[in-house]
């Protein structure tokens, strides 16, 4: 039986052995409609004489092309062998019976490879599988997957009817994913007819493998049951019996199935493919049936009438030669760089086949190997023009030769990084390898070990840091080099042994010699050189080096923060400065716990390490100006810091060991004490640094801030003067703050242009005077000294303090309306006395002029009971100023004294200023401040000031240049102050 293969199908399950019914001429009428059909035959049982047939059974033949095609039952494959002689009974095989009794061939089963059979070369209706991004050219092979439950049932009612054929469509939305569409014109008209190849049911989705064969164009909507299954037997074409071992069939064999074939016809035997694989609705007697279709949906388009698309006639000339060789070409390229073609499409150019001679196929073999978009792939599609079909599929193809050429590049260069780095990694381990064996490098771990107690060897270590650097380091020598525990505990050791454990920098005991480093950088400030010089002494009769915590307080400019800098010069101590200003978080102080990711000691472990001793001086800056947050109060830690009671043993969180800062010189800095909490504040040895008058100003400008600006701006100081005229009046009418780093800021302004003027103008020398002094800083901003030359009634000078130093305050009253007498005749009742007050005032001096005002009625009743005034007189109070915000109770002796100039309608004494605390009672309360309102009294003219008794002491300690040319007097009652205010009284 060479080249053929025989089947029985029983009802009994058994395969029975191969037979010659293949000659009986009663099986034409079936063999017609499957004409063009190569590979199979059907014989029905009732029609053949074999002696196989020997019971309700279908013989199948089917012709064996190649030798070797596999027919698959349910995903079994029965593959057979070359030699087809074998006499071996065959195996069984299990089938399933339909309602008939029949059994379903497997071979023909909806699921797994289908049927071996010939493709129509027109079918008009077809089911519509909408793609996306690449549509399927003729004679390639594409995998689709199908989850519509509609469309799923269409195409396994086609499977079952052997009409395995579908119409593929791109969608022109590449966002729509749905396999069915509602309208047409949610796909192109041209797709491809394709060939279902091998489907299996996976359930919930179908998955498919289609073979193109041509290209359609959809022509309009159809509905399943316009389509006829099956062709009419009797239109087919009759076609002879195959030769079968080799013997030609004899002409009355022909004329006998001939015969047979209309005996058939006549005796109205006709089969459809769904009676022939059990179909519910086929029966053996019957006519040509059609299986009913369910109603069509109203929701998408299942089916299309489709027509054939043929190419437009060519001729083989030069051009279309030309064209064809060069797509070729450029595959060719393709398949060289890119290794995923290469594979695959280097059997298809090099088949027995010459591609070549082929530029249909060339054409769109280009087009399927490129990305490109698909608007253009479908243009391809649709092109039916061979010559503008070859032009866009070499378009796309150079396209993506070109991006081939870039990936290639590009995977070069990483390809050439990678293996220097290999390289590179080899040759190191190889290198530690070799120095390990000449014993001139050992393990990393080793190593590591070496280094930590190398570190220790000069040190002083206490017992407890040190079982626990032991312990860490026994720990290491077990833990995997790669592993994460490894890195903590490295950088765990690198910061203990990293501590200057028992360090101390050698400190100058030297008096002369830290008075001298003090005076060079800095100019007054007694207080604060007093206090480090008294540090000095106590550490030179102790023998020892001892810490200390001082906080200087004062306005901005001062010289706070660099005077600290000069204390660690002038002691040789090492300097470490961090600012606490807006800080939130604990943890920048006592350090985060090791279990965080990228957690690190507080700021005082990282001062240690940094300047390499136990007793450095630390500059806290700004710790008025701390914040608190969700993380913490730093203003709380740092009170264990700052305490010398508790530093001796500070508990940093990430070394989790105590560390001794006894020896530390803390500094801290402030604007105000009063936001620093009294805890805090407490634990401080508080250093006032008040700010610099005129004198003080004109001398740190000479001495410090001109001989800075000469260095900055490149001037030569042979080139560039300014008079002591001129630097007064840049101090008094231009920088009146208590601080100097405005003054700072306009020398430089006055350099800087002095420079230009030099360079621009090539002027040899330049001197600063009071007649051009606004050539290089412009307009003055204070133009005058006070407000008023000589005070009238109801006005009186007060002194104040703020963060920018003293300045001086009046208090203005005015009468509102004229007082009624008792004459006038309109009254009616007795008239009451008010007090208004404006000027931005705070709640506190709120109080305090209410408190004056009530105060101020009862002096007048006391002193002059006739006089009525401020009972009935309604009285506006105001402080000049009103955007900037007031507030203190120290004005409650300037407030009585305007009441008191109002009602008598009196002047104070002329250059008068005064300030102090009242009480209901009179008694003048003490008040702070007293250098700041002192210089803030001298700046503008006044020439006697009143403070309260209990500020003798304040005033005793101020210098010469400020007291010269005062009148202090010292009062403990108001009644000496009206006394002063009005001496003429």
């Amino acid at each position: 039986m060479n080249n053929f293969q025989r089947k029985i199908y029983s009802p009994g399950t058994q395969l029975s052995r191969g037979g010659a019914c293949v000659h009986s001429a009663r099986h034409q009428s079936l063999n017609k409609f499957l004409g063009s059909s190569r590979t199979l035959r059907l014989h029905h049982p009732l029609l053949c004489s074999s002696q196989f047939h020997s019971g309700p059974a279908f013989c199948a033949d089917v012709y064996n092309i190649n030798a070797k095609r596999n027919f698959s039952s349910s995903g079994k494959l029965y593959q057979n062998k070359k030699n087809d002689d074998d006499d071996g009974d065959p195996k069984e095989e299990s089938g399933q019976e339909s309602e008939y009794g029949q059994e379903m061939p497997h071979n023909f089963s909806p699921v797994g490879a289908l049927t071996t059979m010939s493709v129509p070369e027109f079918l008009p209706v077809v089911p519509v599988i909408a793609i996306s991004r690449n549509p399927v050219f003729p004679r390639f092979v594409k995998m689709i997957e199908v989850t519509h439950p509609k469309l799923m049932d269409l195409l396994r009612r086609k499977i079952k009817f052997n009409m395995p054929y579908a119409g593929v469509f791109l969608k022109r939305d590449e966002s729509n994913e749905s396999d069915v569409i509602n309208r047409l014109d949610e796909v192109y008209d041209v797709g491809t007819f394709v060939h279902i190849t091998e489907m299996h049911d996976l359930g919930d989705r179908l998955r498919m493998i289609v073979m193109a064969h041509r290209r359609i164009k959809i022509t309009d909507m159809a509905l399943e049951d316009e389509v006829d299954l099956l062709p009419d037997p009797a239109k087919d074409k009759k076609r002879k019996s195959r030769r079968r071992n080799g013997k030609k069939d004899s002409e009355d064999s022909e004329k006998k199935d001939e015969k047979s074939a209309d005996s058939n016809e006549s005796s109205g035997v006709s089969f459809s493919l769904g009676s022939i694989f059990g179909s519910n609705k086929a029966s053996c007697g019957a006519e040509s049936s059609t299986t009913p279709t369910p109603p069509p949906s109203s929701e998408h388009v299942l089916m299309v009438k489709t027509e054939n698309i043929t190419h437009e006639h060519f001729e083989n000339n030069d051009e279309i030669k030309a064209l064809t060789s060069e797509v070729v070409k450029t595959i060719r390229d393709i398949i060289a760089m890119n290794p995923l073609y290469r594979e695959n499409l280097a059997q298809i150019i090099q088949a027995g086949q010459r591609v070549i001679d082929n530029p249909v196929y060339i054409s769109d073999l280009g087009a399927a190997l490129t990305a490109g978009e698909p608007n253009e792939l479908q243009e391809v599609l649709e092109e039916t023009n061979i010559s503008k079909r070859l032009m866009l599929a070499l378009s796309l193809l150079k396209k993506e030769y070109e991006l081939s050429k870039l990936q290639q590049r590009i995977g070069k260069e990483v390809e050439e990084k990678v293996k220097k780095q290999h390289r590179e990694y080899i040759l190191r381990e190889q290198l530690k390898i070799i120095k390990k064996e000449l014993g001139l490098e050992k393990d990393d771990k080793d190593a590591i070990e070496e280094k930590f107690r190398g570190r220790l060897k000069d040190l002083v270590v206490p017992q407890h840091v040190m079982e626990v650097i032991d312990e860490e380091l026994s720990k290491l020598s077990f833990l995997d080099n790669h592993s994460s525990e490894f890195n903590v505990t490295r950088n765990y050791l690198d910061w203990l042994t990293g501590l200057p454990w028992g360090k101390y920098s050698e400190e100058t005991l030297e008096l002369t010699r830290a008075q001298e480093i003090l005076d060079e950088d800095h100019y007054g400030m007694d207080d604060v050189k007093k206090r480090i010089l008294e540090f000095i002494a106590v550490s030179q009769l102790k023998g020892s080096t001892q810490g200390k915590i001082l906080c200087f307080y004062g306005p901005p400019g001062v010289g706070k923060t660099s005077i600290a800098k000069s204390i660690a010069r002038a002691l040789n101590r090492k300097y470490f400065r961090f600012s606490v200003g807006g800080m939130t978080d604990v943890a920048e102080i006592k350090g985060h716990r090791r279990t965080y990711v990228g957690a690190m000691p507080g700021k005082m472990i990282q001062c240690l390490k940094k300047t390499k001793t136990e007793n450095p001086l630390v500059l806290i800056d700004e710790v008025d100006k701390m914040g608190r947050g969700y993380q913490g109060d730093p203003s709380s830690a740092l009170l264990e810091l700052l305490d010398p009671e508790q530093n001796h043993n500070f508990l940093d969180h990430y070394l989790d060991v105590t560390v001794d800062l006894s020896k530390v010189l803390f500094i801290c800095t402030a604007n105000v004490i009063e936001t620093i909490p009294e805890p805090l504040r407490d634990r401080m040895e508080m250093i006032d640094v008040s700010g610099y008058v005129a004198e003080e100003k004109l001398n740190i400008a000479k001495q410090y801030l001109v001989p800075q600006s000469i260095t900055a701006s490149g001037v030569e100081a042979d080139k560039m003067s300014i008079s002591d005229e001129a630097m007064n009046t840049l101090i008094k009418q231009y920088c009146r703050e208590s601080g100097v780093r405005n003054l700072q800021k306009q020398i430089e302004k006055i350099f800087r242009k002095a420079a230009l003027k030099i360079v621009k103008e090539k002027v040899d020398t330049i001197t600063i005077d009071t007649e051009n002094l606004q050539e290089f800083v412009g307009k003055p901003l204070f133009t005058h000294d006070r407000m008023y030359d000589t005070t009238p009634p109801g006005v009186v000078t007060g002194l104040a303090w703020t963060a920018m130093g003293g300045s001086t305050l009046f208090i203005e009253t005015v009468l509102k309306r004229p007082i009624k007498t008792a004459t006038d005749s309109s009254s009616s009742a007795e008239p009451s006395g008010s007090l208004e007050l404006t000027g931005s005032l705070g709640n506190v001096m709120k109080e305090s002029a209410q408190l004056a005002y009530t105060y101020a009625k009862a002096f007048t009743a006391q002193e002059y009971p006739d006089n009525s005034f401020m009972q009935t007189a309604q009285i506006h109070l105001h402080v000049p100023e009103g955007a900037t915000p007031k507030d203190g109770p120290s004005a409650g002796c300037t407030i009585v004294t305007a009441l008191l100039s109002l009602m008598l309608n009196t002047p104070v004494r002329q250059n008068f200023a005064m300030t102090g605390e009242v009480s209901l009672t009179g008694k003048v309360l003490p008040v702070g401040g007293i250098k700041e309102k002192c210089i803030a009294a001298k700046r503008v003219g006044v020439t006697c000031i009143v403070l309260p008794g209990e500020n003798k002491k304040d005033y005793a300690d101020l210098p010469t240049y400020i007291t010269d040319g005062l009148d202090v007097h010292f009062v403990d009652h108001y009644e000496e102050v009206f006394k002063l205010a009005f001496p003429d009284l």
